[in-house]
């Protein structure tokens, strides 16, 4: 739990107050400068109690301890999970003096002449207990302890025992100066590192290299919360150092995870299986790792070093493998290569310091975050270059796109429909398509109060292009008038063969005017370009119109079909060529063609409007 009980959050608010007072006393300098404790003792085991229950090895004398270096790993180990430490504090003119210590492996008491003064963990009955994280420490020092001695009394099944890290003695607010000041670099990179996080997480989300930028957004969040996680001004947001770690883990842990799948989606054939294998052979660690430490079977201590060991050995399997592929690779993937191969040996340095194999010193794996942060935002300017650039040529053929776009969506429709909505001839919608949608348009129309207009037109003389023109040159007009209702109305309505040479228009939204508008366009397009056939000119080809409209023209929008039929027989009646608006005196109102000469080009037929509209 994040939440802590009355006397963490005392110490925490504590810290956080020193930290505000420490920015208005930053220019108070402490009379003494740090000291590092160098001069240590040290005996393998544990002390049994005196009688009045404390260590006996407090009071031993020299002789039964060992001069070392370094309070961390001293040797001769030989499985021995019991230290004991031992030093004299230094002499010094300090205002507020305690004693700082980077990490204690991974329990233990401390002890000033035969006082304890701090205690970090629980200890049983045996000298054991379990893992209870790896914050820094603070240790009071109390006036007078210049000079004394200065012992501990550690516990560590871990691989690693003793002091890790720094040990010194210093001012109270020069520690707190240190933890903002070790912190700074970390928690700035983490921050720019989950701002890219989340920018490749919506890559990821819109783009199409999913795969590939979401591997990137895992990698990126896992290293982020890392460097938050290990930096140690995070035990002054929190002083809960088991979940701090926990977190650490679980991040540290999900890094060869992103890795193996970022070079997985790019490389293919035996190193792409190779790579496959390796992440989730990760991915499943973390799993069961984290699984049995929040059950409570395993220490999370313990995880470290299983995934350490793991890790060494794939890590460099998966370097190698893209190194070989990298000339192969584009510029993208060249770099975060190159960005990882930076980072990859801070990690294995990292980790051999705090198994003890090369002495203590801080590694800067914020550097290569850093790196790998950088090569992702040179990504990011470049796709987003691309983006641009894709964006200003889809401008350019933005109705072309929106033409094939609509032609994928009719033939998705017709694919749906099926061939009983759909015309064999021109490719328009059939009359059993018409009433599905005008039923729908006429209720939508009434629910909303909106105008709907409807357009009857029909071909004029078609049976005579039959007779002298032969039934496929009549087929071949059909589809020519088809297309071109077809083009002229797909903006504004629907467009259906009714029967033989009738075609309707259905236009939601439109008023009367403009849709005399829109049919005295199409008829003035349709009668100044000729149609030919098999290199046989057929003449100037004529639309006659009626338009009937709601609410102009009837109170129920069902009725719009009749009203447009008599619209039309009133336009055959009065010469054709022309476009007629329903009108309840029946005395229609007539938009003829302005200029247009009939008897030119135009097919004459001597029989009344009746026997041929």
């Amino acid at each position: 739990m994040w939440l802590c009980g009355y006397p963490q959050c005392r110490d925490t608010l504590l810290m956080m107050a020193l930290t505000i007072l420490m920015v208005i006393s930053c220019t108070l300098q402490a009379s003494t400068s740090p000291q590092p404790l160098n001069q240590w003792e040290y005996r393998w085991g544990d002390s049994p109690p005196n009688v009045d229950g404390t260590p006996a090895w407090l009071y031993s004398d020299a002789l039964e301890w060992q001069s070392t270096a370094s309070p961390s790993n001293p040797p001769g180990r030989a499985g021995h999970q019991h230290l004991w430490l031992r030093t004299t504090l230094p002499e010094g003119q300090w205002n507020d003096p305690v004693l700082f210590i980077t990490s204690i492996n991974l329990i233990g008491q401390a002890y000033l002449g035969d006082q304890l003064i701090y205690q970090y963990g629980e200890l049983d009955d045996e000298g054991r207990g379990d893992f209870a994280g790896w914050p820094w420490h603070m240790i009071d020092l109390p006036e007078g302890a210049a000079g004394q001695v200065l012992t501990f009394r550690l516990y560590s099944y871990y691989t690693s025992i003793g002091l890790w890290g720094e040990v010194k003695v210093m001012e109270r607010i020069d520690v707190l100066k240190q933890v903002i000041h070790d912190s700074a670099q970390d928690l700035g990179v983490s921050a720019l590192v989950l701002v890219l996080a989340i920018l490749a997480t919506i890559f990821a989300l819109m783009g199409p290299e999913r795969r590939g930028f979401g591997a990137i957004a895992l990698f990126a969040y896992a290293s982020g919360l890392m460097l938050i996680s290990e930096a140690p001004a995070r035990q002054l947001i929190a002083s809960n150092a088991l979940g701090w770690d926990t977190l650490r883990a679980g991040s540290y842990y999900m890094l060869p995870v992103a890795l193996g799948l970022l070079l997985s989606h790019w490389l293919e054939g035996s190193a792409k299986r190779w790579l496959t294998q390796l992440w989730r052979l990760h991915f499943a660690y973390v799993v069961v790792a984290i699984s049995l430490v929040q059950l409570g079977v395993i220490s999370l201590s313990v995880t470290f070093p299983i995934f350490d060991v793991l890790l060494i050995v794939t890590l460099p399997i998966m370097l190698l493998l893209a190194l070989f592929r990298f000339p192969r690779l584009n510029f993208d993937q060249r770099l975060l290569v190159l960005s990882f191969t930076f980072f990859a040996p801070l990690l294995i340095t990292d980790l051999l310091v705090a198994h003890g194999f090369l002495p203590w010193r801080p590694i800067p794996l914020s550097y290569g975050s850093l790196a790998f942060s950088f090569a992702n935002a040179a990504i990011f300017l470049w796709h987003y270059r691309r983006t641009q650039q894709e964006l200003a040529m889809s401008n350019e053929t933005l109705e072309r796109q929106v033409a094939s776009r609509t032609a994928e969506l009719d033939g998705l429709v017709r694919e749906l429909e099926g061939l009983s909505f759909e015309d064999p001839l021109t490719g328009l919608h059939n009359r059993r398509h018409f009433n599905t949608v005008f039923e729908h348009e006429c209720r939508r129309a009434q629910q909303d109060n909106s105008h709907l207009s409807l357009l009857m037109l029909d071909v004029d003389h078609f049976k005579l292009i039959n007779d002298r023109f032969g039934h496929d040159a009549g087929d071949s007009v059909l589809v020519e008038i088809a297309a071109r209702l077809r083009q002229h109305f797909q903006e504004v309505g629907i467009v259906c063969r009714f029967g033989g040479e009738e075609f309707v228009a259905l236009l939601p939204a439109t008023t009367v005017d403009q849709s005399a508008e829109y049919a005295n366009a199409l008829l003035n397009t349709v009668s100044q370009q000729p149609l030919i056939y098999e290199e046989e000119p057929l003449g100037r080809i004529t639309l006659s119109c009626g338009i009937a409209a709601y609410p102009s023209h009837c109170e129920e929008p069902q009725q719009l079909l009749r009203l447009a039929d008599e619209a039309l027989y009133q336009a055959k009646h009065s010469g054709r060529n022309r476009c007629v608006v329903w009108a309840k005196t029946r005395q229609a109102k007539a938009f003829t063609l302005a200029q247009t000469d009939v008897s030119s080009g135009l097919v004459r037929v001597n029989r009344s409007p009746e026997s041929d509209r």
